[in-house]
């Protein structure tokens, strides 16, 4: 008979206690396959319990499979692996532990410091008060409308482009967007992108099995003689500020992108990278406020100006893609709670957002002549050069050296600097002009800089 202290079962039910006792038995193999249990009567009475206490328990191992159920006989443990029969579970490799670094020029925080926490909160109080229950229901799959709306209005105002709200699609970050995108033009297309460039795009491409052909980046960004005999079907390109590069296409440049375009069913994804911040001029138009004929999707996203981690990305597309769009991809529920939404939503109608920009602009403006600052009072300050600086929050620095990157970055990592090269983000080999540092300046530490600056210039003879 099988015998189990009831009164040892802390805070569970005697049902719950029992359960397992007997589930723990079957699997350690005390109790055999085939073995037939007390009948629920005798069991209750052998440990003192009410009937119910022990068919509560058979029923829960018999709907798990445990046990099996013969008419008019009772019940029997069931053809079950033991735990000595099961090879044992493998073991997940350690995370590796996050280092903290002397000066780290790769890291590429940003928003963070100056994110206006109070106004969100505040927004997100009305949110909750003004929406109520409504908030925990479903949310149409291309966005709320308020978002959408907010957002038509935004890309005229800050950047001329004229879009319907009903053209904005809204999504947790630029890579899930770009899935929704290869699985729209379809993973058949030939793909071509920059180089050096964004490597998530062309990773993202290449895993739903698309092809990719890689464009090389010079002055101008994107050089785009070469998409005839690429076979570039689709074309992703961050005209206003490449990436690494910080590249500005020229206005003949892009025409000439815009004519490609036409030229057959094709399209251009213009990534609109950090676009927003640009410290020299005015704000450059971007490559789909020029397109008259529908062949520029338009992406972008709020992890640069507000912060990564709200995980809010947009874009745009073509009135001749909202049909098989609908159709195709439809079904896909919104990536974005509601709340966020509705919050950011309030953040852009209100001039929050255009506010925001204004400060943000002022303090990284002031942090990138700070840290370009420190590097020209610094031993480097004979052996390199900096550029690039016009706009974004990274720039170039070209170092006086004849180290090899890779080596160069290994042995700064030994000293705690963490190197970002621009043949690090180069696919094709020769594609990125070596000894070019990429500084990402947001999450620089200004106190830790001067140091980092004089064991970085050690090491370059």
């Amino acid at each position: 008979m099988l015998t189990y202290d009831l009164e040892q079962r802390g805070d569970l039910p005697r049902y719950d206690y029992l359960y397992r006792c007997i589930k723990r038995d079957i699997l350690t193999g005390r109790l055999a396959a085939g073995e037939k249990l007390p009948s629920k009567r005798a069991l209750a009475a052998h440990l003192g319990t009410a009937v119910v206490t022990v068919e509560n328990a058979y029923a829960q191992l018999l709907a798990e499979g445990y046990l099996t159920s013969r008419e008019r006989s009772g019940c029997y443990v069931g053809q079950v692996e033991t735990r000595e029969s099961m090879p044992p579970p493998p073991k997940p490799a350690p995370a590796p532990p996050e280092r903290r670094w002397l000066l780290d020029l790769r890291g590429s925080g940003s928003g963070i410091q100056g994110f206006p926490f109070s106004v969100w909160a505040k927004l997100t109080r009305r949110v909750l008060t003004e929406r109520g229950p409504a908030l925990l229901g479903a949310v149409p799959n291309s966005g709320v409308p308020e978002l959408r709306q907010a957002l038509a209005r935004q890309l005229y105002e800050l950047h001329g482009i004229q879009a319907e709200p009903e053209q904005i699609v809204v999504g947790a970050g630029t890579e899930y967007l770009y899935n929704l995108l290869v699985q729209l033009l379809g993973r058949e297309r030939v793909y071509g992108l920059e180089d050096p460039g964004y490597s998530k795009a062309g990773r993202v491409y290449a895993l739903n099995g698309a092809k990719c052909r890689f464009l090389p980046v010079d002055g101008g960004g994107a050089v785009a003689e070469g998409l005839e005999k690429a076979g570039v079907q689709a074309l992703h390109v961050s005209p206003n500020h490449q990436f690494p590069t910080g590249a500005v296409t020229p206005i003949a440049r892009r025409q000439a992108m815009l004519r490609w375009a036409r030229g057959g069913d094709r399209y251009i994804i213009e990534d609109d990278y950090d676009s927003e911040f640009r410290f020299a001029g005015r704000p450059i138009p971007p490559l789909a406020s020029i397109d008259r004929e529908g062949r520029v999707i338009y992406v972008n996203t709020f992890s640069r100006s507000l912060a990564p981690s709200l995980r809010i990305g947009y874009l745009v597309l073509p009135p001749a893609l909202l049909g098989p769009y609908r159709e195709r991809l439809g079904f896909y529920s919104c990536t974005v709670p509601a709340i966020e939404q509705y919050t950011l939503a309030l953040f852009l109608s209100e001039g929050y957002f255009e506010a925001h920009l204004n400060r943000m602009r002022i303090f990284y403006r002031s942090r990138r002549d700070q840290v370009i600052a420190a590097i020209q009072a610094s031993p480097l300050a004979g052996r390199c050069r900096v550029s690039r600086q016009e706009a974004g929050l990274h720039f170039l620095l070209e170092l006086d050296t004849g180290r090899e990157d890779g080596a160069l970055a290994r042995m700064a990592a030994q000293r705690g600097i963490r190197l970002s090269f621009l043949t690090d983000y180069q696919q094709v080999q020769g594609s990125a002009r070596p000894h070019t540092l990429v500084i990402n300046y947001p999450a620089l530490d200004p106190e830790r800089l001067p140091q980092g600056l004089e064991e970085l210039a050690a090491l370059l003879d």
